[in-house]
């Protein structure tokens, strides 16, 4: 089960990225961090610039809403989502499902 912790500067979660994939995806879970696929090495961001523009797609939300605020460098990163609230993320993520809880 995926936790997401509300925090006063939005909604926070955990992502494994996985680089070089054939194709972008949410995958589900790997541990308690959703799973994303992305097809870009990790190289000058352009892995971590590829999951914002996924989750960005995900949530319907701009791009400038999501930061990657932890583990830049890493497979395992935080993510810090703002202008959508944890009910909204939650739906949206059941629906693909992935359980979540806060």
């Amino acid at each position: 089960m995926l936790t997401v912790r509300e925090t006063r500067e939005g909604l926070l979660l955990s992502i494994r990225v996985q680089p070089r994939a054939s194709r972008a995806e949410i995958s589900g879970l790997h541990d308690e961090s959703l799973k994303i696929k992305v097809v870009s090495p990790p190289l000058e961001g352009r892995a971590n610039q590829e999951c914002v523009e996924l989750l960005s797609k995900l949530f319907g939300i701009s791009k400038s809403n999501i930061k990657v605020v932890a583990g830049e460098k890493s497979r395992h990163k935080k993510v810090l989502i703002t202008r959508i609230t944890f009910n909204d993320l939650k739906g949206i993520l059941e629906h693909q499902g992935i359980d979540v809880q806060g």
